[in-house]
């Protein structure tokens, strides 16, 4: 049985705004957008900037995609497994019967990210 779509979400990003609203608002906008270990995989990464500007994106993405306005920030973490590959985990029981699917992509000035939304069979 195939899964059923029921949302999907598109979202770019200027990596120079999130650059500016770190530089602003420092760890207070940082704690207030990512969890704890998206941070820290963050500051593993060489384009530190892109990157988050990427789970930026795919954070916004999901939103769109689920439509949901009790979703908090800190209710989806966007990280990678073992491969690279991105994924999403929903928190605080947003993710009944739900799979979120990722895609991120990001150069130098943009990260742009995808999200499909499916109802697990």
């Amino acid at each position: 049985m195939a899964e059923k779509i029921i949302g999907t979400g598109v979202d770019i990003t200027e990596v120079r705004r999130l650059r500016q609203a770190i530089e602003r608002w420092g760890e207070e906008f940082l704690k207030r957008i990512f969890t704890n270990e998206e941070l820290n995989n963050a500051k593993t990464r060489e384009s530190f900037y892109q990157h988050l500007a990427g789970r930026f994106a795919a954070k916004e993405a999901v939103f769109k995609a689920l439509g949901n306005k009790g979703l908090t920030w800190k209710d989806v973490q966007i990280l990678n497994d073992k491969d690279g590959k991105p994924y999403c985990l929903l928190f605080n029981n947003k993710n009944k019967k739900l799979d979120v699917h990722i895609s991120i992509s990001h150069v130098k000035n943009y990260a742009v990210a995808q999200a499909i939304i499916t109802q697990k069979a």
